[in-house]
């Protein structure tokens, strides 16, 4: 399957050196046609608009800076290490800052290749994690000779002594200018197609260590909470455009699901539950979220 990473619209805006503009057109392009149904793994606040079910860990969390989880379509509470989806029930997911999270890619990338056909992959690259790490990111990310290298962080903060260096003098140039006016230098986007071809540098290190606490999301000014607020009202508005909406208020997610305890593909809705007909697990559906990382008891029924 040939996945052109760049739109024409993206092509013509990087070749008059408007990289900034491409670089914010790449989450309307998604490579697959009408038909396809796409999953996204870490939708977070701000789901691509062609996605058609949603994954998230976490309804709430400092990982995604507080933001509030969208569930403008089918959503569902999952870990990325174990989704809850038939195998190749997907013809394209998509998983844009999430790898960088886990404490177990090889399981994350198992997961991606055995739920869908296809997908992308958006991470920091391994340069811009290193200069500017993030308190919640377990891996570094690269791509070389087409596949993804990857390194287990034993701490959030890898290189102190590099940090230090770069904030004492060259960061606000980097963040202010440098990075916003070529964006994909600073990032991995990796399309893959029936295998994800990739190599754990530091298989050993353990990345499951306990990040620095944190007392909950940072008060903001009044004009902070009004440019967020347009903010928001901008992105719903792009998503609710360029979405399948009707399509995605159609969706019947249950027959794509498979019971993350037991395996099986027997589930059905009862009531504000998904019940899993062999070992009669249930899983809370309410408010139009599944979840299906915190299993609930057995179903008497």
């Amino acid at each position: 399957m040939d996945l052109p990473p760049y739109s024409t619209p993206m092509r013509w805006l990087n070749a008059l050196g408007l990289r900034r503009l491409a670089w914010s057109l790449r989450r309307l392009h998604c490579p697959v046609p009408a038909s396809a149904l796409v999953l996204e793994v870490g939708s977070g606040g701000n789901p691509y608009p062609r996605a058609n079910v949603l994954v998230d860990a976490y309804e709430e969390t400092r990982e995604r800076h507080w933001d509030p989880l969208v569930h403008d379509r089918p959503t569902v509470l999952a870990n990325g290490e174990k989704l809850p989806f038939a195998d190749k029930t997907f013809d394209f997911v998509i998983a844009a800052h999430v790898l960088e999270h886990t404490t177990e890619p090889d399981k994350f990338l198992a997961e991606l290749q055995r739920v869908a056909r296809a997908g992308y992959i958006e991470t920091p690259d391994a340069f811009m994690e290193r200069i500017n790490p993030y308190k919640d990111h377990r891996l570094e990310v690269t791509v070389r000779d087409g596949r993804l290298l990857l390194r287990k962080k034993a701490g959030w903060l890898g290189d102190p002594e590099l940090v230090e260096l770069y904030e004492a003098k060259a960061k606000p140039d980097v963040t202010r200018d440098l990075i916003p006016r070529h964006p994909e230098n600073f990032h991995v986007r990796f399309y893959w197609s029936d295998t994800i071809p990739f190599e754990i540098i530091n298989p050993a290190t353990d990345a499951n260590w306990t990040p620095e606490p944190t007392t909950g999301p940072p008060s903001a000014s009044g004009l902070r909470q009004l440019r967020a607020s347009v903010r928001q009202a901008w992105l719903t508005a792009l998503r609710s455009l360029f979405s399948q909406r009707s399509r995605n208020a159609r969706l019947d997610i249950v027959p794509l699901l498979s019971c993350p305890t037991c395996g099986s593909n027997h589930l059905d809705r009862s009531g504000e539950a998904v019940v899993c007909g062999d070992c009669h697990t249930q899983y809370p559906y309410r408010n139009g979220v599944l979840t299906m990382n915190a299993a609930g008891p057995p179903h008497a029924g």
